[in-house]
């Protein structure tokens, strides 16, 4: 029987906190949840879900397991770890919201062994797909803006190319806690979008104003290029949304493409609890 580590979850429908009997969580008003023999435990419940399978698809997901154990984006990475290790008082709660395949969230483990980490995503492929990587790391299905976390329980919440939602982020961040968040730059993979799309139409990109509950730290621009060829190039358009938007014509143009220099541009923010919070 796998032993699944439910420090600092609570139900998804009543907020109470659950405790392992047997395979299951099962919560004082005998909400059950099983832990799958995968080592995962789905805590989305039918209606915080907008589709039968919301998140990425297990196809998106192989492509994005190969491309990121090759390392190509590993600057990012380490970005998130040196952030995570400037948290004030030390990270013993990491909380890794839309975790996918769990490339990142086991790094954060690797280099903050004794820390408890919760990773979390809406899609229950990529959750399974994260668990097979290592049991030592609390997987759970869930959507970003209900997680089914306790309050002042995380002392950081990592948001890699995920959404970050303000007032739920709060709630579970400790005093002295941060949110460290990676988004998009202008640029990322500007060459890759000219090859797919006929217009790639100017953006100014820069991370969501915030609306109070957080504050801003420190947001920095940061860039690096790397050259792809072949199946490097199909994997990185097949992890991405560009995937389910590319003609049938351009994707005959890129797989034609012997190599692609590309540009990674993102924004790597800190940021930390209101003081009116």
């Amino acid at each position: 029987m796998i032993t699944f580590n439910c420090h600092s979850l609570i139900c998804p429908l009543c907020g109470q906190i659950p405790v392992q009997r047997g395979g299951s969580l099962v919560c004082p008003e005998n909400h059950t949840f099983d832990i799958a023999r995968q080592g995962y435990v789905n805590l989305l419940p039918v209606q915080q879900k907008h589709s039968l399978a919301p998140g990425d698809t297990p196809e998106m997901l192989s492509a994005r397991r190969i491309f990121l154990n090759e390392g190509h984006y590993s600057p990012i990475c380490a970005d998130v770890v040196q952030a995570l290790g400037e948290v004030p008082g030390g990270v013993s709660d990491i909380v890794d919201v839309g975790c996918g395949e769990g490339y990142y969230t086991c790094e954060f483990l690797g280099n903050y062994p004794k820390a408890h980490i919760i990773g979390a995503d809406i899609s229950k492929a990529a959750v399974k797909m994260a668990a097979s990587r290592t049991k030592q790391i609390s997987w759970i299905t869930a959507t970003a803006s209900h997680l089914p976390i306790a309050d002042r329980s995380a002392d950081a919440v990592t948001a890699v190319f995920s959404l970050l939602c303000e007032e739920e982020f709060a709630r579970i961040l400790r005093p002295g806690g941060r949110v460290i968040e990676v988004t998009s730059g202008t640029d990322h993979l500007i060459e890759l979008k000219r090859i797919i799309y006929d217009d790639v139409f100017e953006q100014h990109k820069h991370p969501k104003p915030m609306q109070g509950f957080l504050n801003e730290v420190s947001c920095e621009l940061k860039r690096f290029s790397m050259t792809l060829s072949g199946r490097q190039l199909a994997d990185l358009l097949l992890m991405t949304p560009h995937t389910l938007r590319i003609r049938p014509e351009k994707r005959a143009a890129l797989e034609a493409t012997p190599s692609l220099g590309l540009t990674v541009e993102y924004f790597v923010r800190v940021l930390e609890l209101s003081s009116r919070k």
